[in-house]
């Protein structure tokens, strides 16, 4: 072009913008004599949304007008997604002003972006006054404003938005469905995230990875894994290749109810996409093999990271922890503190290597980890940890210190730690200790039917018969009953549940029939059960 003396150089501009060269881009947009303002419309384009370099796009913008080149519908939408994405609200407030002295109000771009910036920067008020005045509103402004609730934890807000614009005749597409099912999820709105699932399949819309991660979130957040499942086994069937959110999602569903072999399909899976060194779906195996039992597989995905983040060193030292092994999750949380270069001990971490401490007995390495927290790390011990201590002492059988402890700390202890120190003082037979602890329970949670059994139980075994009967009549006035256990079970790739005793599930006899040499397993190993029916 040069050769030949053709004079194109917005032309060209353009295209070096779409093959994404910066440098060449800045260089060549330099040498210009007189950019007008498409020129500058195309680099601000190219900033913002090829590059992401949002403040060098905002100062393009003010180049712009230093020139007295006029901004128009090409200008603004970039101008405010830049300011949306810097947070810089009163820079769009500016550029929102000028929009309005220039009569370019009107534009969907303009409007949509501008619902978007408002909503980014917190301004919801604003966003929603900018949708308000829309009087043609098509499915981008809608999905502009709902997104926007969602995204900034207004999911009340979204939901009735959706359904405000179904009322109004407006067919959903992909995107609004994927925006309010992230609220659906965040309420618990289970009855809206089937109808949409419904919808879906109703109006014969495909169901890729975007939907069917959403639906999956949803289904898992809210305790309902079987159907979670199911929905990746149905994208499975359709030939929908899942994405690292959809397998993260799927992961922590596997989890939920330990089904391993899903679990260890979804590994192989990522393996073979090239997406298991993923941080996140990394960690999500690391979750997954730790609650499914197999904490070696945990650990060996855990090695193959060649990137640790916060929650990765943190999902396998609380692996290791819930499985008994103190040592490893200490030897890892060392490497964490000396190793973690993106990664340092967070008040998750301690919460992970206290809890080790605590099934294992290391009473002193316990002391000194929680006052290193503060003075080696820089952290504010949370009731987190202080509840992690009291459990500590109490299985130590230290139960006045673990007292002391509690009378001591910022907050009152959570129900898992009193839990822990009623049942220390039930062992040893305390009343002292035991009265206060019942005092907190109870007040805490006057339904959990354990609080009391296990208070009569003190009673009784101190021969306190009227203590003992009182605490079981207070039961019965609270209407406090004892909710009976559940399982599940995987079977040929079937998971099942079933009730303590359940004697009417259509598996029974080849349930009972595991469980049996599961039984006779454990004994083998050494382990002394304390069963009541098998």
């Amino acid at each position: 072009m040069l050769i030949n003396s053709i004079p194109k150089p917005n032309f060209l501009l353009s295209k070096l913008i779409d093959l994404k060269d910066f440098n060449y881009s800045s260089l060549f947009f330099s040498q210009l004599p007189h950019p007008n303002d498409y020129a500058f419309n195309v680099m601000i384009r190219g900033l913002t949304t090829t590059w992401q370099k949002y403040n060098l796009s905002l100062e393009f913008y003010y180049r712009m007008k230093a020139l007295g080149l006029k901004s128009n519908n090409f200008t603004y939408p970039f101008v405010f997604i830049s300011c949306g994405c810097l947070l810089t609200v009163d820079h769009g407030r500016l550029a929102h002003s000028m929009v309005f002295r220039s009569g370019l109000g009107l534009d969907c771009h303009v409007r949509h972006s501008l619902i978007t910036m408002y909503a980014r920067c917190g301004e919801l008020g604003c966003a929603r006054k900018v949708f308000d005045d829309i009087t043609d509103r098509d499915l981008v402004s809608w999905n502009s404003m709902i997104s926007g609730y969602s995204k900034m934890g207004f999911a009340r807000e979204a939901v009735e938005l959706f359904g405000r614009m179904r009322s109004e005749g407006l067919e959903a597409n992909e995107m609004g469905l994927v925006t309010v099912l992230g609220a659906c999820g965040s309420l618990g709105d289970l009855g809206l995230g089937r109808w949409i699932e419904e919808f879906v399949l109703d109006t014969k819309m495909e169901v890729n990875s975007f939907i069917g991660s959403a639906l999956i979130n949803i289904y898992a957040q809210n305790g309902l894994s079987d159907e979670a499942i199911s929905l990746f086994d149905a994208m499975k069937e359709a030939g929908q290749d899942p994405n690292e959110i959809t397998l993260v999602e799927v992961l922590s569903a596997c989890a939920s109810i330990g089904a391993l072999d899903l679990g260890k399909w979804v590994d192989a899976y990522a393996s073979q996409k090239g997406i298991k060194h993923d941080v996140y779906v990394g960690t999500a195996l690391i979750d997954m093999y730790a609650k499914c039992g197999s904490v070696d597989y945990a650990f060996r995905v855990f090695e193959n990271m060649p990137m640790k983040n916060e929650v990765s060193w943190n999902a396998m030292i609380s692996a290791f922890a819930f499985h008994g092994r103190a040592q490893e999750a200490l030897s890892v949380f060392h490497r964490m503190s000396k190793e973690g270069v993106t990664a340092c001990p967070d008040d998750i971490t301690f919460v992970g290597v206290l809890s080790a401490c605590v099934h294992v007995g290391l009473v002193e390495e316990g002391r000194r980890l929680f006052n290193s927290m503060s003075s080696s790390f820089g952290l504010v011990p949370k009731i987190e940890h202080y509840s992690c201590i009291v459990d500590l002492l109490a299985r130590a059988g230290l139960v006045y210190e673990a007292w002391d402890f509690i009378e001591r700390m910022p907050e009152k202890p959570d129900e898992i730690a009193l839990g822990a120190l009623l049942g220390a003082c039930q062992k040893l037979g305390n009343i002292d200790v035991s009265e206060g602890v019942m005092q907190l329970l109870l007040e805490m949670d006057p339904s959990d039917s354990g609080n009391y059994v296990i208070s009569s139980k003190i009673y009784a075994n101190s021969k306190r018969w009227d203590d003992s009967a009182r605490m079981r009549s207070l039961m019965r006035q609270r209407g406090v009953a004892k909710v009976p256990g559940f399982s599940w079970i995987e079977m040929d790739a079937q998971l099942h549940q079933f009730c303590a005793g359940d004697c009417l599930h259509h598996n029974s006899e080849e349930i009972y029939e595991i469980l049996y040499f599961i039984y006779e397993e454990m004994k083998m190993e050494g382990y002394i059960l304390n069963i009541k029916r098998l």
